[in-house]
This record gives structure tokens, C-alpha cells and sequence, in this order.
């Protein structure tokens, strides 16, 4: 599709032009990464921009959160069938030539033949939360009703992660599994969490290890997650129309929240943390992870005010820039990011935000949101090379450094990293915070700002609409009517042009 650009949502803020220079960057940047392998169940596909031979589970559900918004060129939710099909359907991914120099670790060397692997079955579990996302800028029923009846991907993904009780070694999966469910959570490990060298579930004043890996701790990510995820199908069977299945998985997410918020949470710091399998004491390393508790909206609106006051304190989880992965005053934390050691990672960052939306702290978002993306875009113009990367320093406009803190981390990472000038500005920064396309509506919470500030070329179900506000005026043009509310208030927007003062 040569003219592919004129697919894409065009963001409008008069204060930070360069920031639209930005989104189209990350755009372009997204497109390179559109591969068409024939073989795989599905393509073409996102590539997460890592290496040619593995593909990633939560890469793969955060890509489809931006690509949502330019659906018709960007294959981010259909890119889920390549583990949907290995995993339940027990069919191959392709066979490949690597281009590049693979890691030492996936054994397939350059130039030669490689069957692609998933890397790991047992990433986080967001498939569910994708599906749900996209559900909303598509509007489509008949699509839902062959996934959640007929496929039963999500189901029988949510009931495997329920049933893992033993390392497995899946045909089509590179590395084997190492989560583990239990009563009150799941036993896990870094690489499989995501969040690789982070220092969680260590025993005294520092990690001894890379990876401490305990294993006698249950990951709050985890719980989360899955209650995330049983929440994401019931609210997809409430799209439906099946409130009978909707009230089965609303009550399995009830068990899961009312763990979390019995077990999980500390009265003392307001803050949830993972805990001991045995004992259930806390392990009190403060991380990005806790904020899957407000993604899943299992936290009270308490909770989560608490929770949001730390992404702003200069000690913990805010300061230069906010979602460090690694609260600034833990004793592992480093000033250079070394991954998951303080690093700041827009899938995690990302998902934060969702947490703040979902309990109207929508200020607090913007906020954040605006140091996020300044950081990323300050990071692009003073290093070089100018690009995106993986994730990012949490003191200073550079990328992080990696793992073993001998090198900076990927570039031309879109991959998910395309969240922060795509996603991250869309809805937390220009205020599109939600679009739905079943109820034909679009909620804005339209901030202070000089100037215009909208976006045209809006793209939802069967809608294509422009929202441009300047002066207390505000401008809007749609091909079909639909509800449009701007903070809190509703217009009845007709197709046409339409206008009118806030």
C-alpha cells in the first residue's frame, strides 16, 4: 500500500509540532518491521525488532496497542494467530534465514535455515487485554463471536496458565516453561515475567545474581495479569451479548482481586508487592510490575491514589522521568537504566497509564505522560544514533543500558517502543483516552493548552472523524453520527461538520 500514511490518525497540538514529526517517525519506523513470511499461520505480521528467528507473546500484545489505530496497514492484533495457532492448533511457524547475527542463545547461526520458535508460552498473559483493546476501534461481533466461541483461544490460554504445575517443553516454544500456579499465585522467573534482570524476590541488601529467580515467591505481575485477563473475556462476552458467560469470568476475576488485595497489598507502604509462597510477607522491592493491580482494576480508588502519588516522587517512581522500572531509592537501582534496574519501558509505562485512566486520575496521566514522552523525544534529537529504543535511561535523555551493562540496549526499536509517540500521545497527552466502536463513542479529556489541540483521520468501526478544539471552540467532522464526550460532558456529533462552544 504505497499510500499507507494516509491511513494514519493525524494528531493536532500547536504547542508541540515536533512531536507530530515524532509520531510519524515511530510510524515509519513500525512499517519497516511489517514482515510477510510465507508459511507463517499469520502475514504478515509485526516483527518485535529483536532477532528473525523467535517471536514474542507480550511484544506482540503491545504492538496491537498502537497499531490499532491504523488498522487497515498495521497486522498488530492479527499478528496474535502465530501463537494462537502453535499454541492450541499445533501448527509450525516458518522457516527463515536469518539476515542479522542471531543471540548466542537462540544456537541458529547467520545465512542458515532456522525454524522460527515462540519464544517463551509463558510471557505474560495479555492476549485477552489485546483482543479487548482492538475489539473497541473495530466493532466487530461476528469476530468475537468465532474467537469466544468457536476458537476459545482466550479461555483455553487463561485455564493452561491455571494448570501449569510442572516445566514444560512445548513443541514450537524455544525455552520451556517456568510458571507455576498455586492457590494464592504463580511462581515465575525474570525472562519469562519480562522484566529479566530485575532484581525482585531478592534475599538481603542487594541481588546476588543477575536474575535472583526466588522460588519460593509469587509474582504480583502474575496475579494480576491473569485477573486482567479474565476480566478482558468476560467484559468481550458482555459485547456479545452473554451475560451468563460475562458473570463467570467476572466472578473469576473476583477471586483473583480479592487475593490480591488480601495478600498482595501493604497497609503501610500503599503499595502492593510480591510476596512469599510460604509465609506471604512481602517482598518489599518496590517495581513498575505493581501497577498491573490498576491495569487490572483490582485496586480500590484508595488503592490507587496511593499508587499514583509514587509516580511522582522523586524518590521512588517518579523524578527526571516517571516508570522507572526500579524505584529510585532501592538498593539495586542504577542511574544507567541496566535493563530492568531502573530502566524506563513503554510497554510497562504504558500499561500504568491504562491503570490511571481506569480510575479517572486522568491529570496525573497527562502529567506523567508528558515527561514520558518529552524523555523519548529529547533522547531522539541529543543521541545518537537518532532513533527509538528499546527502553530508556531513567536519568538522562540516552537510552538504557542493557543487561549486563556493557552497551546500550536496541535501536529502531518499533517494536513496542512505538507506543510512546503513537499510543502514549493519542490518549494521554492530546486526551483520546478511549474509543469504542460498539457504542459509537469517543471519551476526551481535553486539557489546559494554547492553540488547537484535536486529531483528524480517526478511524473507529465504520467512523472516520476529525476533533479539533482551539478557543473553547470546538470543530468536529464525521462521516456517521456518534456520541462524543469531552470531559464528562456528551455531543451528539451528526454526520457532517459540527460546531460548537465548550
Amino acid at each position: 500500500m504505497n499510500n499507507w500514511k494516509q491511513q494514519l490518525p493525524q494528531p493536532i497540538w500547536d504547542e508541540h509540532p515536533e512531536y507530530n514529526d515524532f509520531y510519524m517517525t515511530a510510524w515509519e519506523m513500525a512499517h519497516d518491521h511489517i514482515k510477510d513470511i510465507p508459511g507463517m499461520p499469520q502475514t504478515p505480521y509485526m516483527d518485535e525488532a529483536f532477532c528473525d528467528t523467535q517471536i514474542w507473546i507480550w511484544d506482540t500484545c503491545f504492538m496491537s496497542l498502537f497499531c490499532k489505530y491504523a488498522r487497515a496497514v498495521f497486522p498488530g492484533v492479527e499478528s496474535l494467530r502465530n501463537f494462537y495457532e502453535v499454541l492450541y492448533n499445533g501448527k509450525k511457524l516458518a522457516t527463515v534465514i536469518p539476515t542479522e547475527r542471531e543471540p548466542d542463545w537462540t544456537h541458529k547461526p547467520k545465512g542458515q535455515p532456522a525454524e522460527m520458535d515462540v519464544h517463551l508460552a509463558d510471557n505474560p498473559p495479555l492476549f485477552a487485554w489485546a483482543e479487548y483493546e482492538n475489539a473497541l476501534m473495530k466493532g466487530d461481533t461476528y469476530y468475537l463471536k468465532k474467537l469466544l466461541y468457536e476458537e476459545q483461544f482466550l479461555q483455553k490460554h487463561f485455564e493452561w496458565i491455571e494448570g501449569l504445575s510442572e516445566q514444560l517443553q512445548l513443541p514450537g516454544v524455544h525455552a520451556r516453561t517456568c510458571l507455576m500456579a498455586e492457590q494464592y499465585g504463580y511462581r515465575w522467573e525474570g525472562g519469562r515475567s519480562g522484566m529479566d534482570n530485575t532484581p525482585r524476590g531478592r534475599v538481603g541488601e542487594h541481588a546476588v545474581k543477575q536474575r535472583p529467580n526466588n522460588p519460593e515467591m509469587l509474582w504480583v505481575d502474575a496475579i494480576c495479569q491473569q485477573a486482567l485477563s479474565a476480566k478482558m473475556i468476560a467484559t468481550l462476552f458482555g459485547l456479545v451479548g452473554d451475560p451468563q458467560s460475562e458473570g463467570i469470568w467476572q466472578e473469576r476475576f473476583n477471586q483473583k482481586a480479592k487475593i490480591i488485595n488480601r495478600l498482595y497489598w501493604d497497609e503501610q507502604d500503599e503499595f502492593y508487592y510480591d510476596i512469599d509462597r510460604n509465609t506471604h510477607a512481602h517482598y518489599k522491592i518496590m517495581t513498575i510490575a505493581s501497577y498491573w493491580a490498576m491495569t487490572a482494576g483490582v485496586a480500590t480508588p484508595v488503592q490507587a491514589a496511593a499508587m499514583a502519588k509514587r509516580l511522582a516522587e522523586p524518590e521512588t517512581l517518579g523524578g527526571f522521568v516517571p516508570f522507572p522500572s526500579l524505584a529510585r531509592n532501592d538498593n539495586d537501582y542504577r542511574p544507567n537504566g541496566v535493563y530492568w534496574r531502573g530502566g524506563v519501558w513503554l510497554p510497562t509505562a504504558y500499561a500504568a497509564l491504562q491503570g490511571l485512566k481506569n480510575y479517572g486520575l486522568f491529570a496525573e496521566a497527562r502529567t506523567a505522560a508528558a515527561k514520558l514522552l518529552e524523555h523519548m523525544y529529547r533522547t531522539y534529537t541529543d543521541f545518537k544514533p537518532h532513533t527509538i529504543w528499546e527502553c530508556y535511561s531513567p536519568e538522562g535523555y540516552a537510552p538504557a543500558t542493557n543487561e549486563h551493562d556493557s552497551g546500550v540496549v536496541r535501536k529502531d526499536f518499533c517494536g513496542w517502543s512505538a507506543l510512546g509517540p503513537i499510543a502514549v500521545y493519542i490518549e494521554f497527552i492530546l486526551g483520546f483516552h478511549t474509543v469504542n466502536a460498539f457504542t459509537k463513542t469517543v471519551e476526551w479529556a481535553l486539557p489546559d493548552h494554547q492553540g488547537k489541540l484535536g486529531i483528524r483521520n480517526l478511524h473507529f468501526g465504520e467512523i472516520t472523524t476529525d476533533i479539533v478544539e482551539e478557543n473553547g471552540i470546538c470543530t468536529v467532522t464525521a462521516n456517521q453520527g456518534y456520541t462524543l464526550k469531552i470531559n464528562g460532558k456528551d455531543y451528539t456529533i451528526l454526520p457532517g461538520e459540527n460546531k460548537f462552544n465548550l
